[in-house]
């Protein structure tokens, strides 16, 4: 399985509404409950109605479109991270699935996975 590093640095955030948001912007994954709203950005497109933010973060993406028969890859890739103690932020969409880590654990991460077979593409 290929992993394709993503270069950019993230921010998860809370957001008061949508309206600031570029939803064009190269990465821009919102989630909406009853509870909150939030944003998950490229660090440089953080709007300015954000209510809490935690900056630092790096991502990966697994390459090519998963078919969503497919079981348990996002459970191996976090369940090594885990193991190696890499906190991760997950996000999934209809092609594939994204992960974040803390940007001071990104390169750990990137050794571990290589370690267990997986190729990683700059």
């Amino acid at each position: 399985m290929e992993i394709k590093k993503i270069a950019d640095n993230f921010s998860v955030c809370k957001v008061e509404d949508y309206s600031l948001v570029n939803l064009d912007a190269a990465y821009c994954f919102v989630g909406k409950t009853d509870e909150e709203k939030s944003l998950v950005c490229l660090t440089s497109d953080v709007p300015g109605n954000v209510t809490d933010r935690d900056d630092g973060w790096r991502a990966f993406r697994i390459q090519g479109i998963l078919d969503f028969s497919l079981i348990g890859i996002l459970s191996k890739i976090s369940s090594l991270l885990a193991e190696n103690e890499i906190g991760i932020f997950a996000i999934s969409t209809f092609n594939t699935d994204y992960v974040l880590t803390k940007e001071e654990n990104f390169n750990k991460a990137m050794e571990v996975l290589r370690k267990a077979g997986y190729q990683i593409e700059e």
